[in-house]
């Protein structure tokens, strides 16, 4: 089989994980209180749950499941908040898949009746906010907390990175799934604003742009909500407002982590026009015309990027934002 840029990413995240890991808990740093038996019970029981309506459902195969159980762990072990807005995206990501498939097959060369997302979509989605999920369970132990920059600085922060990560892997399906299909013309070049073939990698338009804001949106609604539920009472009073800064800055993640998977797309992705079937395809070869981008990376690869640039960057937005509230 041969590996691509985006294979070659998958397996060397979980790998540096594991030796970030091992460095820690051999580390004099004092281990953080463990996770209650109801935790260790949810963390184990509500992904099985959810792997296996999973793949009975045919949204995630084997390898998918897999992956997708032990993520489900780390994500559920640390912070309830984070296991809803990551249910949050995997159920309506799944749904906006099977929306208008008829319509889909019509303008996708790639449209397959079996849409099960594999360990490397899975990683790649959802690689990035696992990771920061991770380290906000060794930083803090297991639990909620409410955002708070002023007093819980590096927990706030790992909290919307968090939601950055997740907010940008939903807004980006969305815009894929439903932008494509309810849009009435071509989309343009991000690059440079010009009508290019609907598939077009980098390709945007108004509807798609506004799906991913409102896919962002509906992500951060479940994780204030959340929030809300769980946070201590106390705390909860005592923090800043939560609901109207933790809702734009999941419409703002989704929005830039769309633009984020087009700019990249546009750049370091290659598309060409098929001279004698009129379609859009990835690859290089004879009788194909350059319609953008260079062959670097596949479609995973830039999913996993824009992942991490709209985690690294969804933080620092935050604490702007917070100043106005």
């Amino acid at each position: 089989m041969k590996l691509s840029v985006s294979h070659y990413l998958a397996i060397t995240l979980p790998v540096a994980i594991t030796f970030w890991l091992i460095s820690v808990l051999y580390s004099s740093k004092e281990i953080p209180q463990l996770p209650s038996p109801l935790r260790w019970l949810l963390s184990i029981g509500v992904p099985i749950v959810i792997a296996v309506q999973a793949y009975r459902k045919n949204s995630l195969d084997l390898s998918g499941c897999a992956f997708a159980l032990i993520m489900g762990m780390v994500v559920t072990l640390s912070n309830y908040c984070f296991t809803i807005a990551i249910l949050t995206f995997f159920i309506t990501s799944s749904k906006a898949t099977h929306i208008r498939k008829e319509r889909k097959r019509e303008l996708q060369r790639h449209f397959e009746e079996d849409s099960r997302r594999n360990w490397l979509q899975v990683i790649c989605n959802g690689g990035v906010a696992t990771q920061v999920a991770l380290f906000y369970l060794l930083e803090e132990g297991p639990g909620e907390t409410a955002i708070d920059f002023t007093s819980r600085y590096n927990l706030s922060w790992w909290c919307i990175s968090f939601l950055g990560a997740i907010c940008c892997a939903n807004g980006d399906t969305w815009a894929s799934e439903l932008g494509s299909v309810f849009s009435s013309g071509d989309p343009l070049l991000i690059t440079s604003l010009k009508p290019v073939p609907r598939g077009t990698n980098g390709g945007v338009s108004f509807i798609g742009l506004v799906v991913s804001s409102l896919g962002g949106l509906v992500v951060s609604f479940t994780f204030v909500v959340t929030e809300w539920f769980c946070v201590e009472t106390h705390q909860w009073r005592s923090s800043p407002p939560q609901l109207a800064p933790l809702l734009l800055i999941g419409l703002i993640s989704g929005f830039l982590g769309s633009l984020i998977d087009s700019l990249l797309g546009a750049t370091l992705q290659y598309s060409g026009l098929e001279a004698r079937t009129g379609k859009v395809v990835e690859y290089e070869g004879p009788g194909i015309w350059h319609i953008s981008g260079r062959p670097l990376l596949d479609n995973h690869s830039v999913n996993l990027f824009s992942n991490l640039i709209t985690a690294l960057i969804s933080p620092p937005i935050a604490i702007k934002l917070w100043t106005y509230f």
